[in-house]
Protein backbone atom coordinates (compact mmCIF):
# COMPACT_ATOMS: atom_id res chain seq x y z
CA UNK A 1 0.00 0.00 0.00
CA UNK A 2 1.05 3.74 -1.25
CA UNK A 3 1.63 6.35 1.57
CA UNK A 4 -0.71 8.34 0.41
CA UNK A 5 -3.22 5.20 0.67
CA UNK A 6 -1.97 4.56 3.90
CA UNK A 7 -2.70 7.84 5.34
CA UNK A 8 -6.59 7.93 3.65
CA UNK A 9 -7.06 4.83 5.32
CA UNK A 10 -6.43 6.40 8.45
CA UNK A 11 -8.10 9.28 8.08
CA UNK A 12 -11.68 6.78 7.52
CA UNK A 13 -10.57 4.78 10.65
CA UNK A 14 -9.99 8.07 12.55
CA UNK A 15 -13.46 9.34 11.01
CA UNK A 16 -15.09 6.45 12.00
CA UNK A 17 -14.52 6.11 15.64
CA UNK A 18 -15.26 9.71 16.00
CA UNK A 19 -18.65 9.54 14.16
CA UNK A 20 -19.55 6.24 16.29
CA UNK A 21 -20.23 7.56 20.05
CA UNK A 22 -22.97 10.45 18.15
CA UNK A 23 -24.50 7.64 16.05
CA UNK A 24 -24.73 5.34 19.30
CA UNK A 25 -26.23 8.28 21.90
CA UNK A 26 -28.53 6.92 24.04
CA UNK A 27 -31.86 7.55 23.35
CA UNK A 28 -34.81 7.82 26.60
CA UNK A 29 -37.84 8.67 26.28
CA UNK A 30 -39.46 11.20 28.34
CA UNK A 31 -43.00 11.27 29.67
CA UNK A 32 -44.46 14.94 29.68
CA UNK A 33 -48.26 16.04 29.58
CA UNK A 34 -49.64 18.22 26.80
CA UNK A 35 -51.85 20.36 29.00
CA UNK A 36 -49.48 21.63 31.91
CA UNK A 37 -48.70 24.84 30.36
CA UNK A 38 -45.65 26.62 30.67
CA UNK A 39 -44.46 23.68 32.00
CA UNK A 40 -45.59 20.59 29.38
CA UNK A 41 -48.28 21.66 26.90
CA UNK A 42 -49.02 20.30 23.22
CA UNK A 43 -48.12 23.72 20.62
CA UNK A 44 -50.66 22.87 17.92
CA UNK A 45 -48.07 24.54 15.27
CA UNK A 46 -45.21 21.67 15.76
CA UNK A 47 -47.58 18.73 17.03
CA UNK A 48 -44.90 18.43 19.62
CA UNK A 49 -44.94 18.51 23.34
CA UNK A 50 -43.26 21.98 24.99
CA UNK A 51 -42.54 23.80 27.93
CA UNK A 52 -40.12 24.43 30.52
CA UNK A 53 -39.29 20.99 31.26
CA UNK A 54 -39.39 19.65 27.76
CA UNK A 55 -36.70 22.34 27.67
CA UNK A 56 -35.02 21.45 30.88
CA UNK A 57 -34.69 17.48 29.52
CA UNK A 58 -33.21 18.55 26.70
CA UNK A 59 -30.44 20.22 28.21
CA UNK A 60 -29.65 17.81 30.62
CA UNK A 61 -29.48 15.34 27.75
CA UNK A 62 -27.01 17.30 26.07
CA UNK A 63 -24.55 17.62 29.23
CA UNK A 64 -25.18 14.47 30.11
CA UNK A 65 -24.78 12.79 26.72
CA UNK A 66 -27.98 11.59 25.67
CA UNK A 67 -30.99 12.40 23.59
CA UNK A 68 -34.35 12.56 24.45
CA UNK A 69 -37.81 11.41 22.95
CA UNK A 70 -40.87 13.22 24.32
CA UNK A 71 -43.60 10.42 25.54
CA UNK A 72 -47.00 12.58 25.45
CA UNK A 73 -49.58 11.22 27.92
CA UNK A 74 -52.00 12.01 30.53
CA UNK A 75 -50.73 13.54 33.93
CA UNK A 76 -52.13 10.04 35.60
CA UNK A 77 -50.52 7.54 33.53
CA UNK A 78 -46.90 9.34 34.02
CA UNK A 79 -45.87 6.84 37.08
CA UNK A 80 -47.46 3.89 35.79
CA UNK A 81 -45.96 4.68 32.38
CA UNK A 82 -42.27 4.78 33.86
CA UNK A 83 -42.50 2.14 36.59
CA UNK A 84 -43.57 -0.76 33.42
CA UNK A 85 -40.33 0.48 31.29
CA UNK A 86 -42.90 2.80 28.83
CA UNK A 87 -40.65 5.57 29.73
CA UNK A 88 -37.47 6.32 30.93
CA UNK A 89 -38.01 10.11 32.65
CA UNK A 90 -40.78 12.16 34.13
CA UNK A 91 -40.38 15.51 33.08
CA UNK A 92 -43.40 17.10 33.76
CA UNK A 93 -45.43 19.63 36.57
CA UNK A 94 -44.99 16.93 39.13
CA UNK A 95 -44.55 17.26 42.77
CA UNK A 96 -41.97 14.92 44.57
CA UNK A 97 -44.16 14.15 47.21
CA UNK A 98 -43.54 11.48 49.94
CA UNK A 99 -46.02 8.95 48.17
CA UNK A 100 -44.96 9.14 45.18
CA UNK A 101 -41.28 8.52 46.26
CA UNK A 102 -42.08 5.26 47.42
CA UNK A 103 -42.47 4.57 44.01
CA UNK A 104 -40.16 6.43 42.28
CA UNK A 105 -36.96 8.08 42.87
CA UNK A 106 -36.62 12.58 42.05
CA UNK A 107 -34.05 14.15 41.00
CA UNK A 108 -32.91 17.56 43.22
CA UNK A 109 -35.64 20.28 43.15
CA UNK A 110 -36.19 22.14 39.88
CA UNK A 111 -39.14 24.56 41.23
CA UNK A 112 -41.07 25.19 44.33
CA UNK A 113 -44.99 26.58 44.37
CA UNK A 114 -48.15 26.07 45.74
CA UNK A 115 -51.61 25.09 44.24
CA UNK A 116 -53.96 28.48 43.26
CA UNK A 117 -57.54 28.91 43.09
CA UNK A 118 -59.51 29.97 40.53
CA UNK A 119 -63.61 31.11 41.08
CA UNK A 120 -65.91 32.50 38.51
CA UNK A 121 -64.94 36.24 37.65
CA UNK A 122 -68.28 36.98 38.77
CA UNK A 123 -67.80 35.48 42.08
CA UNK A 124 -65.97 38.89 44.09
CA UNK A 125 -65.58 37.75 47.13
CA UNK A 126 -62.19 37.23 48.58
CA UNK A 127 -60.97 34.36 49.52
CA UNK A 128 -58.21 33.90 51.93
CA UNK A 129 -58.04 29.87 52.68
CA UNK A 130 -60.03 26.52 51.87
CA UNK A 131 -62.39 27.37 55.05
CA UNK A 132 -64.22 29.76 52.94
CA UNK A 133 -64.92 27.51 50.75
CA UNK A 134 -66.80 25.35 52.80
CA UNK A 135 -69.43 23.36 52.01
CA UNK A 136 -68.96 23.74 48.31
CA UNK A 137 -68.14 21.54 45.62
CA UNK A 138 -64.74 22.07 44.13
CA UNK A 139 -62.28 20.72 41.79
CA UNK A 140 -58.82 19.23 41.12
CA UNK A 141 -56.54 17.41 38.79
CA UNK A 142 -56.80 13.24 38.64
CA UNK A 143 -53.10 12.01 40.20
CA UNK A 144 -52.06 15.39 41.50
CA UNK A 145 -51.12 16.16 45.09
CA UNK A 146 -53.82 18.32 45.61
CA UNK A 147 -57.20 15.89 45.14
CA UNK A 148 -56.29 13.89 48.35
CA UNK A 149 -55.59 17.36 50.61
CA UNK A 150 -58.47 18.80 49.22
CA UNK A 151 -60.35 15.37 50.33
CA UNK A 152 -59.08 15.27 53.93
CA UNK A 153 -59.99 18.97 54.84
CA UNK A 154 -63.54 17.48 54.81
CA UNK A 155 -64.29 20.74 54.47
CA UNK A 156 -66.29 20.25 50.99
CA UNK A 157 -69.06 18.63 50.13
CA UNK A 158 -67.65 17.00 47.02
CA UNK A 159 -64.22 17.25 45.62
CA UNK A 160 -64.62 16.93 41.95
CA UNK A 161 -61.65 14.97 40.04
CA UNK A 162 -60.62 16.40 36.42
CA UNK A 163 -58.38 15.10 33.68
CA UNK A 164 -56.62 18.37 32.75
CA UNK A 165 -56.29 22.02 34.41
CA UNK A 166 -58.53 23.13 31.09
CA UNK A 167 -61.40 21.15 32.41
CA UNK A 168 -61.16 22.35 35.56
CA UNK A 169 -61.12 26.14 33.86
CA UNK A 170 -64.02 25.63 31.30
CA UNK A 171 -66.82 24.64 34.36
CA UNK A 172 -65.16 27.70 36.21
CA UNK A 173 -65.76 29.81 33.05
CA UNK A 174 -69.21 28.21 32.49
CA UNK A 175 -70.77 28.39 36.03
CA UNK A 176 -70.68 24.81 36.19
CA UNK A 177 -68.15 24.66 39.10
CA UNK A 178 -68.03 27.00 42.07
CA UNK A 179 -64.19 26.72 42.42
CA UNK A 180 -60.85 24.68 41.24
CA UNK A 181 -57.36 24.23 42.85
CA UNK A 182 -54.53 23.34 40.75
CA UNK A 183 -50.83 24.28 40.06
CA UNK A 184 -50.50 28.04 40.19
CA UNK A 185 -48.28 28.92 37.48
CA UNK A 186 -50.38 26.56 35.26
CA UNK A 187 -53.40 28.39 35.78
CA UNK A 188 -51.91 31.88 36.14
CA UNK A 189 -50.20 31.08 32.36
CA UNK A 190 -53.53 29.89 31.34
CA UNK A 191 -55.51 33.12 32.17
CA UNK A 192 -52.50 35.27 31.64
CA UNK A 193 -52.91 33.99 27.56
CA UNK A 194 -56.81 35.26 27.45
CA UNK A 195 -57.63 32.04 27.73
CA UNK A 196 -61.07 31.22 29.58
CA UNK A 197 -62.50 35.28 29.89
CA UNK A 198 -65.23 34.52 32.98
CA UNK A 199 -62.48 33.45 35.23
CA UNK A 200 -60.06 34.76 37.79
CA UNK A 201 -57.21 33.85 39.93
CA UNK A 202 -57.91 34.78 43.53
CA UNK A 203 -54.82 37.27 44.40
CA UNK A 204 -55.09 36.53 48.08
CA UNK A 205 -55.63 33.14 48.57
CA UNK A 206 -52.81 31.51 50.54
CA UNK A 207 -51.79 28.09 49.30
CA UNK A 208 -51.97 25.05 51.85
CA UNK A 209 -50.08 21.97 49.65
CA UNK A 210 -46.50 23.88 48.39
CA UNK A 211 -44.16 21.23 46.97
CA UNK A 212 -40.96 20.96 44.81
CA UNK A 213 -41.24 20.08 41.26
CA UNK A 214 -38.68 17.74 40.42
CA UNK A 215 -37.59 15.30 37.58
CA UNK A 216 -38.85 11.49 38.08
CA UNK A 217 -36.81 8.12 37.00
CA UNK A 218 -37.23 4.67 38.25
CA UNK A 219 -35.73 3.09 41.74
CA UNK A 220 -33.15 1.28 40.14
CA UNK A 221 -32.00 3.65 37.56
CA UNK A 222 -29.14 5.42 40.08
CA UNK A 223 -26.30 5.61 37.59
CA UNK A 224 -29.18 7.93 35.35
CA UNK A 225 -30.30 9.89 38.79
CA UNK A 226 -26.78 10.89 39.34
CA UNK A 227 -26.07 12.07 35.93
CA UNK A 228 -29.03 14.06 35.89
CA UNK A 229 -28.47 15.48 39.44
CA UNK A 230 -25.19 16.73 38.27
CA UNK A 231 -26.31 17.82 34.77
CA UNK A 232 -29.19 20.43 37.11
CA UNK A 233 -26.18 21.63 39.43
CA UNK A 234 -24.16 23.06 36.43
CA UNK A 235 -27.33 23.81 34.58
CA UNK A 236 -28.43 25.88 37.91
CA UNK A 237 -24.70 27.29 37.93
CA UNK A 238 -24.94 28.56 34.76
CA UNK A 239 -27.99 30.36 34.54
CA UNK A 240 -29.52 28.12 31.95
CA UNK A 241 -32.45 27.02 34.35
CA UNK A 242 -33.05 30.75 35.11
CA UNK A 243 -33.23 31.00 31.06
CA UNK A 244 -35.51 28.69 30.73
CA UNK A 245 -37.72 30.31 33.47
CA UNK A 246 -37.94 33.35 32.33
CA UNK A 247 -38.40 32.26 28.50
CA UNK A 248 -41.69 30.69 30.16
CA UNK A 249 -42.66 33.76 32.46
CA UNK A 250 -41.85 32.18 35.62
CA UNK A 251 -38.88 33.39 38.11
CA UNK A 252 -36.35 30.79 39.55
CA UNK A 253 -38.12 29.67 42.74
CA UNK A 254 -34.51 29.34 44.68
CA UNK A 255 -34.36 25.78 46.10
Amino acid sequence: MSFQRLVQAAVAVLALAVSAPSQAQQVLKVGSTPTGIPFTFLDTKTNSIQGIMVDLATEIGKDAGFSVQIEPMQFSALIPSLTANKIDIIAAAMFATAARKEVIDFSDPVYSYGEGLVVPKADTKAYASQEDLKGTVVGAQVGTAFVDALKKTGLFSEVKVYDTIPDILRDVNAGRLKAGFADYPILAYNLQQGNFADVRLVDGYKPVTVGTVAIGVRKTDTELLAKINASLAKLKANGTIAKILEKWGQKASGS
